[in-house]
């Protein structure tokens, strides 16, 4: 599996000069492979090779007049700009000839100067190295200062720069992490969890855990406004205006720094007292995990936008997901439609959709009172099957025939519909040990 490791780099004004030749020789390689396709798309002719724009765009363009600058930039920066622009014309294809779904994305564009992100790549040919006082040698651009949070776990493969929109640089590097060694940090263990996604509490888990949503955006909107108003009063073009744009970037990477960091490091109290990352925590301590499959799409839609995307909950079930894939975790994704906030986890009972501004729940059938957010994750946990075997591996329920009387089996003849785990067994046929009136098998 591989993982990307990013630390902040400091060029000095030199370096940053020639980060900037190389991001916009990269850029010009980019864009003249995106005018050379489209050339050829326009006279009806079939579409270049990768060998012969590498031929044309790069080692004879160094020898013209125009394109003699560049030679003043390593030669792998260039090669690894036409590697993009091939990636990028596969990914648009691939949705179009059916060889991957999902929803489709738009034909290359020319890249800008004035892009919010500019990127170079080095792999191991660029002959790049980790100095012995710890700074990042470059071709053509020297050792830079490197501020080192983590020790790189391997030898990284390559080596990504970037520059973002504040004015920040950044090395991104590539990392083959080890299955033995990642199987030895994380034991088996014979637990399992749900997870409930909300607005008012980030996540609460179905053992009663309630982790509170910080609202970064929310709370930077009045210094954002602030700076977002000195930026609309200045004169476009000037150089106060760009000043304004660095304000006004770096106040946003301030709240998406703070987002991002809070993601993996909300923190809880383990069992031995020590406050741990959240994202590290659930993987470490279940051996399965069970969410929703939001729609945050569609969520994004509604009047509760800036909330949701406040929130960012794709990103945290991003980090779940390589996390559980790296660590041999299993994670369940219920679909976005199961009624887990309406079904009583104690009966099964559903009593029907509840405005959201009602928090706890009385069960019409056996009269337990619930609080709505951790129900649902103890339903969420329930729906998605999640049982351990004795030796720790993650398995599903086996198939039990589902009874003439249950709910939901009406029309079916006896023996022929497996019972899926989602819908509870009458008590009088399937009586639970835990007083429960759905054992389902846990």
């Amino acid at each position: 599996m591989q993982l990307r490791y990013a630390f902040r780099l400091y060029p000095d004004p030199g370096q940053q000069a020639a980060l900037a030749r190389a991001f916009g020789c990269a850029r010009v390689v980019f864009n003249d492979a995106v005018r050379a396709r489209e050339d050829a798309r326009k006279a009806g002719q079939p579409f270049p090779t990768a060998g012969q724009l590498s031929t044309r765009l790069i080692t004879e363009a160094k020898r013209t007049a125009e394109r003699s600058w560049l030679g003043e930039v390593s030669a792998v920066v260039l090669q690894q700009s036409l590697r993009d622009a091939e990636s990028a014309y596969r990914n648009f294809f691939a949705p179009l000839t059916g060889t991957r779904k999902g929803p489709k994305t738009g034909p290359p564009r020319f890249k800008s100067r004035k892009d919010n992100r500019q990127s170079i790549r080095f792999t191991a040919n660029a002959r790049w190295s980790i100095t012995g006082s710890g700074r990042l040698n470059l071709p053509k651009i020297g050792a830079v200062k490197v501020t080192w949070s983590r020790s790189l776990p391997a030898t990284p493969s390559s080596v990504t720069v970037v520059k973002d929109a504040a004015g920040r640089f950044f090395a991104s590097f590539v990392i083959d992490t080890d299955p033995a060694t990642d199987a030895t940090r994380m034991p088996q263990t014979d637990r399992t969890i749900g997870i409930d996604l909300g607005l008012t509490h980030f996540a609460v888990l179905s053992d009663g855990t309630k982790i509170n949503s910080p609202r970064f955006l929310r709370r930077a909107e009045k210094k954002l406004k602030k700076a977002q108003q000195e930026l609309s009063r200045k004169q476009k073009g000037s150089k106060n205006r760009e000043k304004a744009r660095l304000k006004v970037a770096r106040a946003h990477s301030t709240v998406a720094d703070a987002r991002r960091e809070f993601l993996p490091h909300a923190r809880l109290r383990s069992r031995g007292g020590t406050p741990i990352q959240l994202s590290t925590r659930l993987i470490s301590e279940n051996q399965g995990i069970a969410v929703e499959d939001l729609s945050v799409a569609g969520l994004a839609r509604t009047r509760l936008a800036k909330s949701v995307h406040d929130a960012g909950w794709s990103s945290f079930l991003g980090m779940l997901a390589y996390k559980a894939e790296r660590y041999g975790r299993t994670l369940v994704r219920i679909g976005r439609f199961t009624p887990t906030s309406q079904t009583c986890c104690t009966c099964g009972a559903v009593d029907g959709p509840k405005p959201l501004n009602v928090r706890e729940r009385t069960c019409s059938a056996c009269g337990t009172v619930h609080d709505r957010d951790t129900n649902a994750a103890i339903n969420i946990k329930q729906a998605a099957g999640l049982a351990v075997s004795a030796c720790g591996a993650p398995v599903r329920p086996e198939p039990v025939l589902a009874q003439r009387e249950e709910t939901g089996s009406h029309g079916f003849p006896t023996g022929t519909v497996p019972h899926s785990g989602t819908q509870p067994l009458k008590e009088a046929q399937n009586p639970c040990p835990e007083g429960r009136g759905a054992c389902q098998g846990r």
